[in-house]
Formats: C-alpha cells, structure tokens, sequence
C-alpha cells in the first residue's frame, strides 16, 4: 500500500477508536425462552410479526415452538422462509414485501447469519423506502429506528445477534454490501442452547471457527477497549474448551450453552473493534462462488495470521496465553505460533480443509478489489494491505497443482518486489498528513453527531 493511503486509513482509524466512546452502541438484551419471548410481545400489543428464516429450518420445525408460544398470546406469525445461504437483494425486497403485506409490526429473525442478515436489510429497508440496499453499503447509511427486531440464533458463530452490521448479496454482480448501521443491531436475543442440540457437526464446526475468526481479529486489531478485549478472551477460552466436543457429541447440552455464550460474547467484542483481512477475503469469496462464510473464515484465518506476522505476534500471544490455548509463560514468538497450529490442528480435527476448491484465477484481482474496498480503511487490522497484496491471500488458499502453486508463488514474488508505481515521493507527506488527520476527524464526528440524534431512541 503506498504512503499517503496508509496515512489516511491509520488516520481514520485512529479517529474512529477516539470515537468509540462518543457512539450509541447498544447490547441486545438477553431472552432465555421462547416463552419470555412471546410474553414480552404480547406485552408490548404486537399482534402480528414477520418470522424470517430458511427452508431447511423450518423442516426441521425449528421455530415450531416459538410459533406455538405467539399463538397462544393471540399474536400471529406470518413466516417468511426463502433465506438463501448468502442472502441477495431479491431476498430482502421479498421478505419487506410480506412484512408490509401482512401488517406486521416486529421482526424475528431466527436461524443463522443469513437470516439475520436478511432479515436486518429487509428492516432497514421498512424504515427507509426509498433507499435501495446498494446506497446503504458502508457506515450508518440507514440512520432510521427499524421495526421492532428480534434475534434467535440457531447457530454458535455468527453473532449477528449482536452485531450492527448485515452483508448482502448483489444477485447480478455478485458483489457483496456490507451494512453497518447501530439501527441494525437488534433489541434481543433469545440465546437458548435447545436450538442448537443436534446441528450437524459440519455446520457446528464451521461457525464456531466462524466465531473464532470474530474474536480473533476483534482482538489483534487496533481498535479495542477493555470491554471487547474481555469479550474476545472469554470467547476464545469457551471455544477451546467446548467447539470439539459439540461437535462430536451434537447433543452434549454443556458444549452447546457455552457454544452458544462464546458466539455471543464474539459478537460483542467485533462490533467495536470490528474485523479485519479473513472477513474481507471471505466475502468476496462468497459473493463470487457462494462459499459458505463460515468455512472461507476457518480456511484463511492461519494463512492471515501467518501474512501479518510481527505486526500482531504481541497481541495475539496475549490473546494465546490469557484465553489458555498455550502456557502463560510461553514468549511471544511461540505462543502466536502455537496458537496458528492450534487453528490448523481445529480445522484437521473438524474435517475443515486446508484449501478452498474453485478459485479462479481470472476471478482474483477483482475479488482483491472488493476486498480492499470493504476493508480499507474500515478495518483496523493490524498490517495494511492494498488490492495487490491481498491477492496473495487468494493464491495462499487456492486449491491446485504442486507446479501450478509453485508458479504463482514466483509470480506473487516478483509483484512484490516491484516498486508501485503509485507510491508517493516522501517530500510532502507531512503536510499531505495533516490534511488526512483533519478530514477523518470530520468524517467522524459528522458520523458520531447523525448516529445520537437518530439512534439515540
């Protein structure tokens, strides 16, 4: 990345973590039943609520209970249940539809990321009619109160149950827009470990690594407080002590309730210190090939953290040491590199492999592009990367031949050691600084004033 970019996505960064404390985060209040749930509607006068979710869960009869429960208050559901593993534009403009036909006046979302995310979108497009799902990509673009949300997670990984944030699908470009908006962060969470017995371990392995990947990068970032780095300890610690055994025993209620806590304590921790490289990658990922965000997660977090290298050893040797993956007393250069064979030892263990099959090369450079544009210079990471580095990660996964990863290996190489013929002269960049400092600090506060007059309900 060359100098001046560096300097402004540093800049932003810094001003945004100076804001953290200024802006109207909020943790969704914890349900224990479906029980709890439905009384509190019913004490609110909802009568009608639209209940988001896919095909699969409601064979299952997931939400069969819940469902029982509004209907004995009088309250009832009308559900919406074509969520798509990465759910698309046409998917929230669908379940907006039913919402507004139906009458609807509270939303539940109940199942994994994608119906969360869905069901997110399709709010905040209630609350602003006239703005399209592709205006809203970025930071605080909805800026409205959505209807009434409420969140049960079926899974233990995504945290969406927390979290501001909602990615969703362009089903024609296949790029993915991420929405980060405090309005998208629900008022509840119903966090029973009932809705998890009997996942299948496949699905159990790749969003609890998912919520690895949250605490992880939430925690080596640049942007923590001692709040999101608690967060991130504890759900490390609940992860390495429960994710093998819900998975290979799907109906050990302990794993699962501590699963479910570790999910939610990772979403706490990455909604103010945000993500970072392995997300940005793994969007761009699922965007083009539809690869589940869970799996693209686990597969690129240790090549990630082998590409960042001395620039987060500290942290996440600290992060190694105190959430007991390794000895206390085990340095810095050792416990970071036992906590990556950690990961890779989780994933064997998980059936999780070691590469993603499908990557094309005529696909890469633009989905480094995508991701460059996610992550910078939101993401606080801990090694700036640009388009052109982020296409090693690419490579680093790919599925293929001994002689063609050979090849792109030296190809990867020499990119690298060829001088950009965009990076600035070092004459000037004090001043050119300066003005950075300046417009990311008006960026933020213009920010951090919309987000309390409209988020402040």
């Amino acid at each position: 990345m060359n100098p001046v970019r560096m300097l402004w996505c540093r800049a932003y960064q810094t001003c945004f973590r100076l804001a953290i404390p200024l802006l109207p985060y909020r943790e969704p209040k914890p349900l224990g039943s479906f029980e709890e749930t439905a009384e509190l509607l019913h004490e609110k006068g909802i009568r009608r609520v639209l209940l988001v979710t896919d095909a699969t869960i409601m064979q299952l009869g997931l939400p069969r209970p819940l469902i029982r429960e509004l209907s004995a208050r009088g309250i009832e559901a009308s559900v919406f249940d074509e969520v798509v593993p990465n759910p698309t534009i046409a998917n929230v403009e669908a379940a907006r539809e039913r919402y507004l036909a139906y009458g609807c006046e509270a939303i539940i979302a109940f199942g994994g990321g994608s119906a969360m995310d869905c069901a997110k979108a399709a709010g905040a497009r209630i609350a602003r009619p006239r703005k399209p799902v592709k205006r809203m990509r970025g930071i605080l673009k909805v800026l409205a109160p959505l209807p009434l949300l409420i969140a049960v997670p079926t899974t233990a990984g995504t945290g969406s149950e927390t979290t501001l944030a909602a990615v969703i699908t362009d089903g024609e470009t296949h790029y993915k827009y991420p929405i980060n908006d405090f309005a998208l962060i629900p008022r509840y969470a119903v966090l029973d470990y009932r809705t998890t017995l009997g996942l299948p371990p496949h699905i159990t392995a790749t969003t609890g690594m998912d919520a690895l990947v949250h605490a992880v990068e939430a925690y080596i970032g640049r942007s923590t407080t001692r709040d999101t780095r608690a967060n991130a300890i504890q759900a490390v610690h609940e992860i390495h002590t429960y994710l093998l055994r819900a998975y290979r025993d799907g109906s050990d209620a302990e794993a699962r309730e501590h699963m479910l806590h570790a999910a939610y304590r990772a979403g706490l921790a990455f909604t103010k210190s945000y993500v970072g490289y392995v997300h940005a990658v793994a969007h761009s990922l699922g965007g083009q090939y539809g690869i589940a965000h869970g799996l693209a997660n686990a597969v690129l977090l240790p090549y990630v953290l082998e590409e960042y290298g001395a620039s987060c050893e500290h942290r996440l040797a600290n992060l190694a040491r105190r959430a007991g993956v390794v000895p206390g007393a085990m340095n810095d250069h050792d416990a970071s590199t036992a906590f990556i064979q950690w990961v890779r030892e989780m994933n064997a263990a998980m059936r999780i492999p070691t590469k993603l099959a499908g990557i094309r090369d005529e696909d890469i450079s633009e989905m480094a592009r995508h991701a460059d544009a996610e992550g910078n210079p939101l993401y606080p990471v801990p090694k700036l990367m640009d388009a052109r580095e982020l296409e090693r990660l690419y490579h680093l996964v790919q599925e293929r031949g001994e002689r063609d990863a050979a090849d792109a290996a030296a190809q990867t190489r020499d990119a690298h050691a060829t001088p950009s013929a965009t990076a600035a002269p070092r004459a000037g960049l004090t001043r050119g600084l300066r003005r950075i400092v300046r417009a990311a600090r008006r960026r933020v506060g213009r920010i951090a004033h919309r987000a309390h007059r409209t988020i402040r309900h």
